[in-house]
C-alpha cells in the first residue's frame, strides 16, 4: 500500500516541505533509506544522514533547518520520534488487518465470537469460549474450553491458552506463549517420590497486557494468577502459580517469579532477575538485571545484586570488591 507525503502529514498533523505527492510504501532507518521509503530524524547525532539519505520522505521536528541541500521531502511535526511511532502503529494495524475464518480450523458449536473475527488456519477453539469483537487469532493457536477473550486482542501463531483463562481487551499474546499451564505443585512422599497437586485455578490477564514470545504464565493452584492492566512482559519469562503483578509493571526477558509472590504497580524489573516465592514487592520498585530477590521489598526501592542490595550500597560495595586483592595484600602487609 502506498501513501503520499500529504496523506502522512494529514495523519500526523504535520507540514510538508517538498513534494506533497511523492509516494512511499515501506519504512526505513535514515542511514539505510531507499527510494520509496519513509524515515525519521529525532536524534541530533543522526543529522548528517539526512543530507545523503535516499528515503523519499523524512519526518523531522519543526525546529529542523537544513544547513545543506537535501533531496528527501520533509514532514515537519512537533515531535518526530512520537510521530514516527504513530506511523508504526498505523502501519502495523494495516499489516494485521485480517478478518474471516480460514480452513481448516475448528470452533466448537458452544463457543461464540463478536464481529470481524480473524481465525487462522489450524487454529483450535474449544467448548464454551467467548471471543469479543475484532479479535485476531493466528494460525496454529490453541484456545481451551471456557476461555474468555476481550475485544481487539491479538493471539499470534502457535500461542496456547489453557482452559478457564480470562484474557482482557487490547491484549497481545505473542507466538509460543503458554497461558494457564499447570503450576509447579508436588507433594513429597516418604520414599522420595512426589504426588502431583491438582492445579484447579486459572490465569487472568486484564486489559492492555502484552506477553512476549515464549513466556509462560502458570494457572493458580486455587484462585487466580493475575496480570493487572497495562503490564508488559518480555520474551521467555516464567510467572508461577498464584503470582500477582500490579498495573503497568514491566519485566525484561528471562526473569523468573516463583509462586504466590505479589509485585506492585509501576515496577521495572531487568532481565534474568530471580524472585523467590511468597514475598511482596512494593510499588515503583526498580530491580537491576541479574539480581536475586529473596525478601520483601518496600515501595520505591532500587536494588541490585544477588542477594540484592540497595543500589547505592551495592555500588559502594562493588568498588571494594574490585579492589579486594589489593586490600588483602595491604592488610597482610600491615599485619607483618
Amino acid at each position: 500500500m502506498k501513501f503520499t507525503a500529504q496523506q502522512i502529514a494529514d495523519i500526523l498533523d504535520g507540514d510538508v516541505t517538498g513534494n506533497p505527492d511523492i509516494e512511499v510504501s515501506t519504512l526505513s532507518k535514515i542511514e539505510e533509506g531507499a527510494e520509496g521509503s519513509l524515515t525519521f530524524l529525532a536524534n541530533p547525532k543522526y543529522t548528517p544522514y539526512i543530507y545523503n539519505t535516499q528515503a523519499s520522505i523524512t519526518i523531522v521536528n519543526k525546529t529542523f533547518l537544513p544547513e545543506k541541500p537535501i533531496t528527501t521531502t520533509l514532514i515537519k511535526v512537533d515531535d518526530a520520534y512520537m510521530a514516527f511511532s504513530k506511523i508504526l502503529e498505523y502501519y502495523n494495524a494495516i499489516k494485521l488487518n485480517k478478518e474471516g475464518i480460514e480452513t481448516p480450523s475448528f470452533i466448537a458449536d458452544s463457543s461464540s465470537h463478536g464481529e470481524k473475527l480473524y481465525l487462522g488456519a489450524f487454529a483450535y477453539i474449544g467448548e464454551n469460549v467467548k471471543i469479543g469483537s475484532h479479535v485476531k487469532i493466528f494460525p496454529g493457536a490453541y484456545v481451551g474450553d471456557n476461555v474468555v477473550i476481550g475485544d481487539n486482542t491479538i493471539i499470534f501463531a502457535g500461542a496456547k491458552i489453557y482452559s478457564e483463562s480470562l484474557i482482557g481487551k487490547n491484549c497481545v499474546i505473542n507466538s509460543g506463549c503458554i497461558i494457564g499451564s499447570d503450576g509447579f505443585g508436588f507433594a513429597p512422599n516418604e520414599d522420595g517420590s512426589y504426588n502431583k497437586i491438582p492445579q484447579i485455578g486459572n490465569v487472568i490477564l486484564e486489559d492492555y497486557v502484552d506477553i512476549g514470545a515464549g513466556t509462560t504464565i502458570d494457572r493458580a493452584t486455587m484462585g487466580s494468577t493475575i496480570i493487572r492492566k497495562g503490564v508488559k512482559l518480555d520474551n521467555h519469562i516464567q510467572i508461577a502459580h498464584n503470582v500477582e503483578i500490579g498495573e503497568n509493571t514491566v519485566i525484561a526477558a528471562q526473569t523468573g517469579v516463583a509462586g504466590s509472590t505479589k509485585i506492585g504497580k509501576n515496577c521495572q524489573i531487568g532481565g534474568q532477575v530471580g524472585i523467590v516465592g511468597h514475598i511482596t514487592i512494593g510499588n515503583n520498585v526498580k530491580i537491576q538485571a541479574q539480581s536475586g530477590i529473596g525478601r520483601n521489598v518496600k515501595d520505591n526501592e532500587v536494588l541490585q545484586g544477588s542477594p540484592a542490595l540497595a543500589l547505592t550500597n551495592y555500588n559502594k560495595s562493588y568498588v571494594h570488591f574490585k579492589n579486594l586483592p589489593h586490600i588483602v595484600k595491604k592488610i597482610n602487609h600491615l599485619e607483618k
